[in-house]
Parts: structure tokens; C-alpha cells; sequence
């Protein structure tokens, strides 16, 4: 299918598929003898799995990181990340990733407070 289809079936636009190639997230597809990008389900999986996991708070950076680990989850969509019973090593992704929400979320929590006594409002 040609690339404006992929798009649609994998509920994202040809831009971001362009992007995922450039990032080095979905490898290079299939050419047709014009030079059009043609792409199979597997292709079409694999932007579904990127997606979700950018949806979970992972970033584009992130997964580069990971890209070569990205079709596991393409073979095995019940696969989890970092489990300690899997046969891949974790890359502490998850881990780092986590760490920075809850940084954030301190950092917020922190300036929500001294917002609230700034203007007496201690909801």
C-alpha cells in the first residue's frame, strides 16, 4: 500500500511515517519502480506499536534508543518492556523515562504549592 494508505490504517499521517524513517524508528520501505514508498502490514504494525508508545510518554528519543528492540513488540504485542523474566535485556528506557515524569511531577507539585500560598488559594 502506498504511503498516504499506511497512514491512515495505522491512524497517523504520511508526514509522521516520513518522520518515523528520518528518525530512524520504521526502516526504509519498499520502492516501487517510480520511486513511491510501498509498505506491507508489518510496516503498518510497527507505526501502530511507535504510536502507542510515544501515547504512553516515551519520546521520539526514546525509541531511537530502542528501534532495534521495537519489533519485538511488533512480533509479540503482549510483550512487556523490562519485564525480569524476559529473555532481553532491559535498556533502563522505561526506567529513565519514568524518573523524568516523576521529577516533573515534583517540580509541578512544588511550584502548584508555592503558587497557591502566593495567591491564598490552598486547594
Amino acid at each position: 500500500m502506498r504511503i498516504g494508505d499506511a497512514a491512515a490504517a495505522a491512524g497517523t499521517t504520511p508526514r509522521a511515517l516520513r518522520f518515523y524513517e528520518e528518525r530512524g524508528l520504521l526502516p526504509p520501505p519498499r520502492r516501487t519502480a517510480t520511486g513511491q514508498r510501498e509498505y506491507g502490514p508489518d510496516e503498518v504494525t510497527r507505526v501502530r506499536v511507535i504510536r502507542e508508545l510515544l501515547a504512553l510518554g516515551l519520546t521520539v528519543e526514546d525509541l531511537r534508543s530502542i528501534a532495534d528492540r521495537i519489533g519485538l513488540l511488533v512480533e509479540n504485542p503482549q510483550r512487556r518492556c523490562g519485564r525480569p523474566d524476559s529473555d532481553v535485556p532491559d535498556s533502563g528506557v522505561v526506567d529513565r523515562r519514568l524518573a523524568a515524569l516523576d521529577a516533573e511531577i515534583d517540580r509541578l507539585s512544588r511550584l502548584r504549592v508555592r503558587l497557591a500560598l502566593h495567591t491564598n488559594r490552598q486547594q
